[in-house]
């Protein structure tokens, strides 16, 4: 066999394809949510951004008005992974127990597989950014309290309290603390300890 390479078998020269429309937006993301998920990583830059997708910074500018609406955009992805996820489980589980174990294990196993998601779900990605930020992902872990307390009220009625509202809010409350927790010590351990670790005891205590 010859091991020539003839000029006309060479492979072709690296063409830069032009990317169809969204996939750029969706390119800046990924790259965006990949940098966070550095441990440690200081705060991230639109240069250093640019410089990771081997574009310019005006290319960047072309898809998104600022950095903040970059962020934007993972907490929209952020929002509608938990709460599709958070209503299918409310439609087809009927124990209400069930309903908030699944939701809290949800939500810690989308954490843990989406490092950088998580790095802006507990507000450390957002430290310096801009305030509307750190109020939308606020909003959203109100919006997942609301809909754990549903749960929590069913099954204080189930259980016959004499007070269903207040258990619910209280077990509500807790459920996103310990899901804050958990998240924390995620991302504070380098994303070394993980989210679920010893999760089934834990939400045998959340449900007691």
């Amino acid at each position: 066999m010859n091991d020539e390479v003839r000029s006309d078998d060479a492979a072709p020269a690296m063409v830069r394809k032009r990317p169809k429309p969204g996939e750029r937006r969706v390119q800046i993301l990924q790259a965006l949510a990949a940098m966070l998920e550095q441990p440690g990583a200081d705060r991230i830059t639109t240069a250093a951004l640019a410089a990771h997708l081997d574009v310019s910074e005006a290319a960047l500018y072309r898809h998104f008005a600022s950095k903040a609406q970059m962020f934007e955009g993972l907490i929209e992805f952020i929002e509608q992974s938990l709460f599709t996820l958070a209503n299918q489980i409310m439609e087809r589980e009927s124990d209400p127990a069930q309903q908030v174990a699944r939701i809290v294990s949800m939500a810690l196993q989308f954490a843990q597989k989406n490092p950088g998601m998580c790095r802006v779900m507990v507000g450390d990605a957002l430290v310096l950014e801009h305030e509307r930020l750190t109020v939308r992902m606020n909003q959203c872990w109100d919006r997942l309290e609301s809909l754990l307390r549903q749960s929590y009220k069913a099954l204080a009625d189930a259980r016959g309290s004499q007070v269903p509202t207040v258990d619910a809010q209280a077990g509500a409350s807790l459920a996103i603390s310990v899901l804050l927790g958990r998240m924390q010590r995620f991302n504070r351990s380098g994303f070394k300890r993980l989210p679920t670790e010893h999760l089934d005891a834990s939400l045998q205590q959340l449900l007691r």
